[in-house]
């Protein structure tokens, strides 16, 4: 057996699992029988959160803990049907310009305060204010109108045809107002206030505590506005450092659910009578590796040497051996499963070592006495498989002349060198590339991020104003045919000057415990609020 500490893995905040999971035949009765109340569930997940509320940091690892505190305007079912949750009514004007929700009465927070239209105005342009991706899915928002205390309109300047769908408890988190200084910038509002280490939601869970490097621990509202629900008592999420704790907590019983099994360890675990284990891709956060290049660096500033080095990159060695089969390589940073806008023919750069050294040996970058032509600092998004990747891509780079530097450090840290001191050449970034081009992968490539640096947003600094006015046009074009052209548009340009190149998509991957059923109960999945979940006794 090999060494779990060395095995490959994934983060936690890159996975996440399909619907129709297959389940042991143990279960199939189980499902079918009626709910059992109490009960704790236990989750193990590599890595830990900055935040509870994804406000200003949309990592995974946040959403998947948040939404069962905090709630969004809207649900979806598994064909992307909206559904009700603090909205109980919706209507769009004929010119796509007014989104009129009638709001949930008698919510409360769980400090016992009302919830109502002022919440959502505070939290809506707030988003659009300092959220990672906020800033792209609200820029059209010019106001929210609250007529009445159950009556949120939300006012365009322009059509925003994706913006429904931007509104669920993970994207579009609805916090409470009376929370937050009534003075202040929403920035310093969010900023100066602990809601983020000790969320106040109307969800289903209450946070009872979080302990850092530990573990959160989450209670059941009893006040909660969906009579009868939760089912859980308690959700406890464990923070562990390695896959090896994740394995030896599953197959002991300790913890129900994970979302950071170890690749090499999944045909053992499938075999193990009290566990299910399911691998899909997910087509709705559609998450990629990416590779980010620091265009402020003279010699990345340069698209031959950025051409060269994709060109040395085997998408193979990292589908294959690294993620043991499990993921698919990516051409395109808009994702294949968005078919009707997904181009990949800009993005064909064979692997060819001795192109890569032809194209550094004519862009006047020869090797020196020790073989280096220069050396590079690469970055990557904490977790084991972003490593292993990491220290692929200093192999396939040595072979080429180009000596590399893996910058080692937590999610915090990750943050502050990238996206604040700017300290790397290169960053291997995880990107949720999102059910819309608009909403996940305009970030990539918006200009914007480095006037107003925010996490996952343009690392590489990518300045082209023609990328930035398609995306501009893409964003209210409501013509699908055309929208379709302006993404094409897109791809071949930003394919050409390649500041990012998607390396593979990244897999569903989970196991849990037989015992555990309804996990989900919308298409965000892990990132549901578990409010139907319950433990067979």
């Amino acid at each position: 057996m090999p060494d779990r500490r060395q095995a490959l893995a994934l983060l936690s905040s890159t996975l996440l699992l399909p619907f129709a999971a297959h389940r042991p035949h143990a279960q199939e009765s189980a499902r079918e029988a009626e709910p059992r109340r109490g009960g704790t569930l236990t989750l193990v997940e590599v890595g830990e959160p900055t935040t509870l509320v994804p406000l200003t940091d949309s990592n995974t690892r946040t959403r998947n803990i948040s939404t069962k505190v905090t709630e969004g305007l809207l649900r979806f079912d598994a064909n992307f049907a909206p559904q009700p949750l603090l909205a109980t009514a919706w209507s769009v004007s004929e010119d796509g310009l007014r989104y009129r929700f009638a709001l949930r009465p008698d919510v409360r927070w769980h400090d016992g305060k009302p919830f109502t239209a002022a919440d959502v105005r505070f939290s809506l342009l707030a988003l659009k204010t300092i959220g990672p991706r906020g800033r792209i899915t609200f820029a059209n928002l010019v106001e929210v109108e609250t007529p009445d205390p159950l009556t949120a309109i939300l006012v365009l300047s322009k059509p925003t045809p994706y913006l429904l769908k931007a509104l669920t408890a993970a994207e579009s988190p609805i916090v409470p107002a009376h929370v937050y200084p009534s003075n202040a910038h929403p920035a310093e509002s969010y900023g100066n206030s602990p809601n983020g280490s000790a969320p106040i939601g109307t969800g289903p869970y209450i946070v009872v505590e979080w302990v850092r490097g530990s573990h959160v621990a989450l209670r059941r509202n009893p006040d909660y506005w969906q009579p009868g629900r939760p089912y859980l008592d308690r959700i406890v999420v464990r923070f562990v450092a390695d896959t090896m704790a994740v394995s030896t907590a599953l197959e002991a019983g300790e913890a129900d659910v994970s979302y950071s099994v170890a690749l090499p360890e999944l045909e053992r675990l499938r075999r193990h009578p009290r566990l299910a284990v399911t691998t899909a891709s997910d087509d709705y956060l559609n998450n990629a590796q990416v590779l980010e290049f620091n265009l402020d660096r003279p010699v990345l500033a340069r698209r031959e040497v950025r051409r060269a080095l994709a060109s040395a990159i085997d998408r193979r060695i990292i589908t294959g051996t690294i993620f043991n089969g499990h993921a698919e390589a990516a051409g395109s940073t808009i994702p294949a499963a968005l078919k009707a806008y997904n181009d990949e023919a800009p993005f064909a750069i064979p692997f060819d070592p001795a192109r890569a050294n032809r194209l550094l040996d004519e862009a006047g970058l020869p090797r020196g006495p020790d073989g280096a032509r220069f050396a590079l600092r690469l970055t990557f998004l904490p977790g084991p498989t972003f490593r292993k990747t990491a220290e692929y891509l200093r192999a396939a780079f040595t072979r080429v002349g180009v000596k590399v530097e893996i910058a080692d450090g937590d999610l915090a840290t990750f943050i502050r060198r990238v996206y604040t001191e700017r300290d790397f050449d290169f960053n291997l970034n995880g990107i949720s590339r999102l059910f819309d081009p608009t909403v996940g992968v305009q970030r990539l490539y918006w200009s914007d991020g480095i006037k107003r640096p925010l996490p996952y947003l343009n690392a590489a600094h990518y300045d082209n104003p023609a990328v930035d006015d398609l995306f501009r046009q893409a964003a209210t074009e409501v013509d699908e045919a055309r929208r379709r052209e302006i993404f094409r548009q897109i791809q071949v340009i930003v394919g050409a000057d390649l500041p990012a190149v998607a390396l593979v998509t990244i897999p569903t991957v989970a196991v849990q415990n037989a015992r555990v059923q309804r996990l989900f109960n919308s298409i965000d999945l892990a990132a549901g609020d578990c409010s139907e979940t319950w433990l067979v006794a």
